[in-house]
């Protein structure tokens, strides 16, 4: 088996990793993650989970590196990490009683033969009518900052759902496993 790393400097995204218990480790990948014009959710995170993975590979050659990107979308419109209060209460007035989608993009580059798997594994989360003061609460609990949507769907955070839809809860979190382990099957790792 070769070698796994995470081209990832989320905590959230190596605690995910570590539920397979295969051994891995992580680098964090220097790209701009800057979305091109008119680039959709789906592209945007399918081109930066390729270029996070491929941002490393001169730097582990014969290993398999996994990139992943998330982005939150509602209305059409994507929502980016809020990285304060002000912009987190914002996001969660605007999803209350609606539904946000988060497109995850997830990608395996073996260095090896410079082969790249990238899939985009789609959840959606739908909202509770959601008050001032339970938006207000919630921020102060939990600080979700550094989370797109505003949220911590493995925290308090599920306390703001009305309902969950999609193939693969782990997405939500920022790695989608289930997709993360048919790709890695198919490079020959053995899961379990």
């Amino acid at each position: 088996m070769l070698p796994l790393v995470l081209a990832s400097s989320s905590s959230y995204r190596r605690e995910l990793l570590e539920r397979l218990r295969l051994p891995f480790s992580w680098s964090a990948p220097a790209i701009d993650e800057t979305r091109r014009p008119n680039e959709e959710g789906e592209a945007l995170v399918l081109r930066l989970a390729e270029e996070k993975a491929r941002a490393l590979a001169h730097l582990h050659p014969q290993q398999l590196i996994i990139g992943s990107d998330q982005v939150a979308v509602l209305d059409g419109q994507i929502l980016g990490k809020p990285m304060n209060f002000a912009r987190a209460r914002a996001q969660l007035r605007g999803a209350s009683g609606s539904s946000v989608t988060f497109l995850t993009g997830v990608a395996v580059l073996n260095t090896a033969t410079g082969e790249c798997q990238v899939d985009c594994v789609p959840f959606t989360v739908h909202f509770r009518e959601l008050d001032d003061e339970q938006i207000e609460r919630y921020l102060e609990a939990e600080k979700p900052f550094d989370c797109a949507g505003s949220f911590k769907s493995e925290g308090l955070g599920v306390s703001l759902f009305r309902a969950t839809e999609g193939s693969d809860a782990t997405s939500l979190v920022g790695l989608p496993l289930i997709r993360l382990v048919d790709m890695l099957l198919a490079e020959g790792v053995r899961v379990p």
